[in-house]
């Protein structure tokens, strides 16, 4: 009995990686690392990250150790998909700064085939959930959490304590406005 087999070469899935973690704890440092891997193996990558993160340049990705990658800024998450041509890796930096409907851009991604990696904070400094990303891990394929060296202390630390009392939920800052801390000391500087 002959079967006949569909020889279309079917579209293969994308999938999304998000890399979380406290200020100072090496997210972009990790996402510029995987988006250098898909160069190196020749895929066609494009970067993103949110106009209003500034606070090393306008047009590229740069990790706190001072290693960057030319990305395209974008107002909001809808300018991604307007923005991605043909490529097989988007990567998104400071994932928290966009608004929800991240979660939607990323899943229309990957079911184009397209492997998505996004970096942000997964909390903010009062230690809640920050914007889109607890969206963006239930929906991920692969999660990593990467973790800062507490301050005060010298152990893990997962939470991006801010120092000074300025009480808005986005402020771009650096060492002088945050410090990573561990649960212990974050709750202690915080009661």
């Amino acid at each position: 009995m002959f079967i006949e087999r569909d020889t279309h070469k079917q579209k293969k899935t994308g999938n999304i990686e998000v890399i979380v973690g406290s200020m100072f704890s090496g997210k972009t440092e990790e996402l510029i690392r995987r988006l250098r891997r898909a160069k190196i193996a020749k895929l066609r990558v494009e970067i993103f990250k949110p106009r209003i993160d500034v606070r090393y340049s306008e047009s590229a990705v740069v990790s706190h150790d001072e290693n960057s990658i030319l990305s395209t800024p974008v107002e909001n998450s809808a300018n991604i998909l307007l923005l991605t041509g043909d490529v097989d890796v988007v990567g998104i930096d400071e994932a928290q700064f966009f608004d929800n409907g991240l979660v939607d851009v990323c899943n229309r991604l990957a079911e184009m085939g397209i492997r998505v990696i996004v970096a942000g904070l997964d909390m903010d400094f009062k230690g809640k959930p920050f914007g889109p990303i607890p969206g963006l891990m239930a929906i991920a394929d692969y999660v990593t959490k990467v973790h800062a060296i507490c301050m005060r202390c010298g152990s893990v630390a997962q939470f991006s304590h801010r120092l000074g009392a300025n009480e808005k939920l986005v402020m771009l800052g650096e060492k002088n406005e945050y410090e990573p801390l561990c649960r212990d000391c974050y709750i202690k500087v915080n009661s």
